[in-house]
C-alpha cells in the first residue's frame, strides 16, 4: 500500500463548558484591570474553556468524557459505527489517570473491544505523533479504521486558592494559558474520491542537550508536601525557539514533497497563545495561504488544538487544496508536523 493511500475522513472536538473570560479570571482571582490588560497584550488570549467551575472548584468533565464526545462526533462525520474501527490512539499530557489508560476508558464507553489501543504521553506534538501511529498501523495492514484521539485537562491542576500576585511568571503565565478540550480524527486504509491524502507526517525528538520548556508533574502521595510546581513553563525559551522551530519543520515537509510555498491553501500552525500565533505565522511567511487559528478562544487545550484547527479544515477543502499542519513539543523540544492534500 501507498503512504498516500491512508486518508483522513473526517475529524471531531468537545469543549468542556461555555467560555471563561479574562476578566471571569481576574474577578475569581481578585486580580484588576491592569493584570486583564496584561493577558490581553502579553498573552493574546481573550477565553478558555474549563473543566473546573470557578466558583465551586468542582471538576464537571473529565479528558476521558471530552475525549468520548469528540470521537463520537468525528465517527458520526465519517458515517461510521465505533464497531467498524480497528484500532485506537491517543495522545496527551494530562491522562485522567495513569492506569487504567484514558484510551482505554474512552474505547470501553464507545463499545470498542477486541482491538490493538495505544496511548501516548506527549505535549503538544502528542496529536500528530498519535496521527503517525495510527497511520503506520494502517499501512502495515491487517487494519482498514483508526480513530485517533488527543486533549488535555488541566482542571486538576487548577488551584482555585492560589495567590496569583505571589505567583513566579512560570507559573502565573499557566492559569491564562491554558484551556481543557479533546479532538478526534477518522484514518482509512483505502482511497475514496475526494477524501484528503495523508502526504506526510513528520515527527522529530530534538531535545538533546536541552533544558525542558515546560514540566508538568505527577506526584504521589510519599511527595504531597513537596514544594515543585506542579506546572512551570519558561515562556522566554518557548517565545524564542517555537517561531524559529516552526519554520524549519515547514521548509522540511515543503522540501520532502517538492512543493513551494505558493503550493500551500491552508496552515495550521502552533498554537501557544494569540500573541505567539502572530509571531509564528511572520516567522513562517506563506502569504497566500489561509491560517487557521483558534487558541484566543479556545485557550491552549494541549494535544485537542489539532483538530479545533483540522476540523474547520477539513470542510473548506476543494480538490487539490493542499494543508500543511505543524507543532511543536517544547516539555523536551520535539518537532512534528503533516501535510494533507484533498485529491
Amino acid at each position: 500500500m501507498d503512504a498516500s493511500d491512508i486518508r483522513i475522513l473526517s475529524a471531531g472536538t468537545a469543549l468542556p463548558g461555555p467560555p471563561v473570560t479574562n476578566a471571569e479570571l481576574a474577578g475569581r482571582f481578585g486580580m484588576d484591570a491592569l493584570w486583564e490588560q496584561w493577558v490581553e497584550v502579553f498573552i493574546g488570549t481573550r477565553t478558555r474553556h474549563l473543566s473546573v467551575d470557578l466558583g465551586t472548584g468542582e471538576i464537571h468533565s473529565t479528558l476521558a468524557d471530552l475525549g468520548e464526545r469528540a470521537a463520537r462526533r468525528a465517527l458520526v462525520s465519517a458515517g461510521l459505527r465505533a464497531a467498524d474501527v480497528d484500532v485506537v490512539v491517543m495522545g496527551t499530557a494530562t491522562p485522567d489517570a495513569l492506569m487504567p489508560t484514558t484510551v482505554n476508558v474512552v474505547a470501553d464507553r464507545l463499545g470498542i473491544d477486541g482491538v490493538p489501543t495505544y496511548q501516548l504521553q506527549s505535549g503538544c506534538s502528542g496529536a500528530v505523533q498519535a496521527l503517525e501511529v495510527a497511520r503506520q498501523a494502517l499501512l502495515a495492514g491487517g487494519h482498514r479504521t483508526a480513530l485517533v484521539i488527543a486533549g488535555d485537562s488541566c482542571a486538576k491542576h487548577f488551584d482555585l486558592g492560589a495567590d496569583l500576585r505571589a505567583m513566579p511568571p512560570a507559573e502565573l503565565v499557566n492559569v491564562v494559558l491554558f484551556g481543557d478540550g479533546a479532538g478526534a480524527a477518522v484514518l482509512i486504509a483505502d482511497a475514496p474520491p475526494g477524501s484528503v491524502a495523508i502526504r506526510r507526517v513528520l515527527t522529530r525528538f530534538t531535545g538533546r542537550g536541552r533544558a525542558p520548556g515546560q514540566t508538568v508533574e505527577w506526584f504521589g502521595l510519599a511527595e504531597r508536601d513537596t514544594r515543585r510546581a506542579a506546572i512551570a513553563e519558561d515562556y522566554k525559551a518557548i517565545e524564542e525557539s517555537v517561531p524559529r522551530m516552526s519554520a524549519e519543520i515547514l521548509e522540511e515537509l515543503l522540501a520532502d514533497l517538492n512543493w513551494k510555498a505558493s503550493d500551500v491553501d491552508f496552515v495550521l500552525p502552533p498554537q501557544l497563545s494569540g500573541r505567539m500565533s502572530e509571531r509564528i505565522g511572520e516567522r513562517l511567511d506563506l502569504p497566500l495561504a489561509e491560517e487557521i487559528t483558534c487558541v484566543e478562544e479556545t485557550g491552549n487545550c494541549g494535544n485537542g488544538l489539532l483538530f479545533f484547527q483540522l476540523e474547520p479544515a477539513l470542510q473548506r477543502l476543494d480538490q487539490g487544496d493542499r494543508v500543511v499542519g505543524i507543532a511543536v513539543e517544547s516539555s523536551k523540544w520535539i518537532k512534528a508536523g503533516f501535510a494533507l492534500e484533498r485529491v
